[in-house]
């Protein structure tokens, strides 16, 4: 059972060569039970978006199948949770089949339920140029009349909750200077609106995330410096390839991140590999538990996305000659 990681804050520079642990396991994270109750300090994760005909097409049986998994992983969330502690979902809503699913609204309604305040709203928003799916305004184009209008989405939601107040005065004042915002970098990106412009990651060929929807590094990165301090864990328990850890890493916290899909293991092991990519600092430990209820999963999606780019070419090269 992991309690909170033993940090050592007796160095020369407070919380500056502290050791950092990160433990990744593969396997449903409905049942973090590796986790003790009030363990994690803040949460970072995107749920597999309901049945995406490009990430997850036909993962979940139905909708409410999907929610109910929602709801069990929520659940435990709450129970491992630090009180007064950040839960961030970056979601969006789904179309799958012409039918829109109004995933963000659910997804509030889920963690309201299990128990979390809800604190907030921020909107992610991609580059025009970087949309990945078929152009839905293109209908319009086509049919210039009313009721043809379909925007194209460039954004996603980060909903933010909180496992009730926050005790600030539970922070020794070493830990929160050495955790100190860059108020340069604040301004200068701005991270006090409730709009964020952050490019996003595509599954290109060349990258190691290919075929695999993660979000770009800047996501965490920013929550993980405005919801944490250093030496404090941070959970992802749909780690995917393991961007959140690496943040987290990167940036003095420990981690952990639960992973169904086992042919994830390599990709997440190469991300991490201090000797490959420098990611963590010398003094840290990395252990990766592969539990029995986890399942391979990416070839199978992967096959059925590669269906679905060949219909989606069609329906384009018969729209042309329409």
């Amino acid at each position: 059972m992991i309690k909170n990681f033993g940090i050592n804050l007796n160095n020369k520079e407070m919380g500056r060569d502290i050791k950092t642990f990160h433990k990744l396991i593969f396997g449903d994270s409905e049942n973090m039970r590796e986790l003790e109750v009030g363990s994690v300090h803040l949460v970072i994760t995107s749920p597999p978006y309901f049945n995406a005909p490009f990430d997850y097409p036909d993962l979940y049986k139905t909708y409410d199948v999907y929610l109910d998994k929602m709801r069990k992983v929520a659940k435990e969330i709450k129970r491992i949770m630090v009180k007064g502690r950040i839960v961030c979902i970056v979601c969006d809503d789904t179309l799958v089949k012409g039918k829109k699913y109004p995933v963000v609204a659910d997804l509030t309604k889920i963690y309201i339920e299990a128990g979390l305040n809800y604190r907030d709203k921020i909107i992610w928003i991609k580059p025009e140029g970087y949309i990945r799916i078929s152009r839905r305004s293109g209908v319009v184009l086509q049919h210039p009349y009313p009721m043809y209008f379909y925007p194209d989405n460039i954004q996603e939601t980060i909903l933010i909750f909180q496992n009730g107040e926050f005790d600030y005065r539970s922070i020794p004042q070493e830990i929160r200077e050495n955790s100190k915002i860059n108020l340069r970098e604040y301004q200068e990106k701005k991270w006090y609106l409730t709009t964020w412009n952050i490019v996003n990651v595509l599954p290109l060929k060349t990258r190691l995330e290919n075929g695999i929807a993660a979000f770009p590094d800047e996501i965490p990165s920013r929550l993980i410096k405005l919801f944490s301090y250093e030496g404090e864990t941070v959970l992802d328990p749909f780690m995917g390839s393991g961007t959140t850890n690496k943040v987290s890493a990167q940036l003095r916290r420990n981690s952990v991140g639960y992973e169904i899909d086992l042919e994830l293991a390599k990709i997440v092991k190469e991300k991490i590999d201090s000797r490959q990519n420098d990611l963590f600092e010398k003094d840290y430990e990395v252990e990766i538990i592969i539990r029995d209820d986890a399942k391979p999963l990416r070839n199978q999606l992967q096959n059925k996305v590669k269906t679905q780019k060949s219909v989606a070419k069609n329906v384009q090269r018969n729209s042309r000659r329409a």
